[in-house]
């Protein structure tokens, strides 16, 4: 064991070796393909008494590092606007809640019979295992591009509803523990009522008005100073009248969401947030008894695969009842199947309440653990064994039949794009075909009465039967890029007197689409962006005429550069060669262009004298 002393100098020392620890271990488990909440909780069994045993008292420091727990609640409570989840009600409240509720309820029916656990036991341990690991899974979802998927989606509003209903389950632990320990009359019922009357008061009538006042000062450093004051002052005065912190944090949050100093105050309570949670992982792991799992590696490694078995069943089916594809609940069912970070915060607070022992938070802890380092294994396996499956197996939903028609346009593609150019020439009667491969997104725009066939736009059969020999114009408008220059090759090949336009989502989706043919092309962002850069302009005091000007010498140039960069365009170092000499090339033109203005001002200056004389 290293000796640690109580005094500050040592504290001090213990601060550098935490830091140490965390910016080696951290990253280098990242590297490794481990999620951050794995790599603290791996540097605090390392640190604690299972390893080096750096510290005395474990307990003191978890502690402390549940105020990062406090926080990071207090800014969950900051992104919850009402007019938010009033949108997403359904999605949040109904798939979520189903899924919270009836997996917590199954965990807790198991733990209380299969292991004779007390019912207030037994629904921690269920409610706490139901829950899945927010930072996990969206980091997961983030690297393989799956987060605006429909089961990336679902996965998301599944755990912001985790998020909240984490909330009530804090608040219950101090009730679950005082059936046991405390009787709660009137009096103390009385003062929960007015603290939480005086926060929905001074949230608008003191904090917002002080908030001001210190802003107006300049002194921002003091911005982060009334962020922390008003979170930890809060979750004391919770602590006071028996009620969890976070509930604090996370109520304040929440009557600050819409407030004008949103921004401020997340921005302020992060950087302290980041730091103490992961403060927190690595407390717990150091509270972690690793000689559990050499004691029963059987039991805790089958328990963990049997939590992820359990998720995984009651996840898809949820998800193949509210109406989703077999292979999106299958999909969501892998995603959210392992145990998540706030079972670890749930069980600390119910062993520091005597609601859980210790050994039985420790086992619980390392079940949390195995079953988050065994998620990539079970998308690895979802990727290798399931997807190959669902690749095979036909669409529910058959492509929609196209009636014979003639109109003279063919949209392929019914997103933001196309909508507006549909609506453009709905104003002057003109008839068109829409055709779109999202089904949702057909489903959609059918509710405010546009008319679109579900299809693929590529398929050679779907564009016969929408009338492509007699169509005058084809607009392409897909946001794939694959599929926008397989669909241009196709016409370009088969139809050659088609006229085309396409949608290009940058420089390289341009390039690519001139080189099959298309000549008719929009950069999607393009024109937008050079408006706001010419009221930018305006804005700044240059005149109207001026920044009109300035903008069509951009896009003159731009448009001459674009043209001598096709012939380079998949060469990366030519191209960054081009656009380093276009940048120089670029800002001499506007030099000389200001130089010219500043002879003719002089010119005319002089003549205005000489006139004067």
């Amino acid at each position: 064991m290293i000796a640690v002393a109580t005094g500050a100098p040592d504290l001090m020392l213990q601060a550098i070796i935490f830091l140490g620890a965390a910016l080696l271990l951290v990253p280098l488990g990242k590297r490794l393909g481990l999620a951050t909440v794995l790599g603290y909780l791996l540097t605090g069994l390392i640190l604690g008494p299972s390893g080096l045993d750096v510290v005395g008292d474990a307990e003191s420091l978890l502690h402390f590092a549940e105020f990062g727990v406090v926080m990071l609640l207090f800014i969950i409570g900051l992104e919850l606007q009402p007019s938010r989840l009033w949108a997403l009600r359904h999605s949040i409240f109904v798939l979520g809640g189903l899924q919270v509720g009836l997996t917590g309820i199954t965990l807790m029916g198991l733990s209380y019979y299969l292991f004779s656990l007390h019912l207030d036991t037994a629904f921690i341990v269920g409610f706490g295992l139901a829950l899945s690991s927010t930072a996990f899974v969206l980091q997961l979802l983030t690297e393989k591009q799956q987060l605006s998927s429909t089961h990336g989606r679902e996965a998301f509003t599944i755990l912001l509803f985790q998020d909240i209903a984490v909330i009530p389950l804090l608040a219950v632990i101090p009730f679950l523990s005082g059936v046991r320990e405390q009787s709660y009359d009137i009096i103390y019922f009385a003062k929960v009522i007015a603290v939480f009357a005086g926060l929905i008061l001074s949230s608008r009538y003191i904090v917002r008005p002080f908030f001001k006042f210190v802003a107006s000062s300049g002194a921002t450093e003091l911005l982060t100073a009334v962020a922390l004051f008003i979170v930890m002052g809060v979750s004391i005065l919770m602590e006071q009248i028996g009620l969890s912190m976070a509930l604090g944090a996370f109520l304040t949050g929440v009557l600050l969401a819409d407030s004008e100093y949103r921004h401020e105050l997340e921005a302020s309570i992060e950087p302290f947030k980041g730091l103490l949670l992961g403060l927190f992982f690595m407390s717990v792991g150091m509270l972690t008894d690793v000689g559990l799992i050499l004691a029963k590696p059987v039991f805790i490694i089958s328990a963990a695969a049997m939590l992820m078995v359990i998720k995984f069943l009651v996840i898809t089916l949820i998800a193949k009842a509210t109406g989703n594809r077999l292979p999106t609940s299958i999909r969501l069912g892998v995603t959210l199947a392992q145990g998540g970070e706030f079972a670890f915060v749930l069980f600390s607070v119910a062993t520091k309440q005597n609601v859980l022992s210790g050994e039985l938070a420790g086992m619980l802890n390392l079940i949390v653990t195995i079953s988050m380092a065994m998620t990539p294994l079970a998308f690895l396996l979802l990727e290798k064994i399931g997807e190959p499956i669902f690749a095979k197996t036909k669409p529910s939903r058959e492509y929609d039949t196209i009636p014979d028609q003639e109109h003279p346009v063919i949209i392929a593609g019914f997103g933001r794009v196309g909508q507006i150019i549909g609506r453009v020439l709905r104003m002057h009667n003109i008839e068109f075909t829409a055709i779109e491969r999202s089904a949702n997104r057909v489903d959609f725009v059918r509710k405010f009465g546009n008319q679109v066939y579900y299809g693929d736009p590529k398929n050679p059969e779907i564009l016969r039967a929408a009338g492509i020999s007699k169509a005058k114009l084809f607009i392409i408008a897909v946001d794939d890029l694959e599929r926008s220059i397989t669909t241009a090759q196709y016409l370009r090949n088969h139809y050659p007197e088609l006229t085309v336009l396409a949608r290009a989502r940058d420089r390289q989706h341009y390039y690519r689409l001139r080189e099959v043919g298309v000549r008719h092309i929009w950069r999607e962002t393009y024109l937008t962006s050079l408006d706001m850069s010419r009221e930018s302009l305006q804005l700044l005091g240059i005149s109207p005429e001026k920044a009109r000007e300035t903008i069509q010498t951009f896009r003159d140039y731009d448009d001459d550069l674009i043209e001598r960069q096709q012939a380079i365009y998949d060469d990366e170092a030519r191209m960054i060669e081009s656009a380093q000499s276009a940048i120089a090339e670029l800002e001499s033109l506007f030099d000389e262009d200001i130089d010219e203005a500043r002879r003719l001002d002089l010119k005319l200056y002089r003549m205005s004298k000489e006139q004067s004389f």
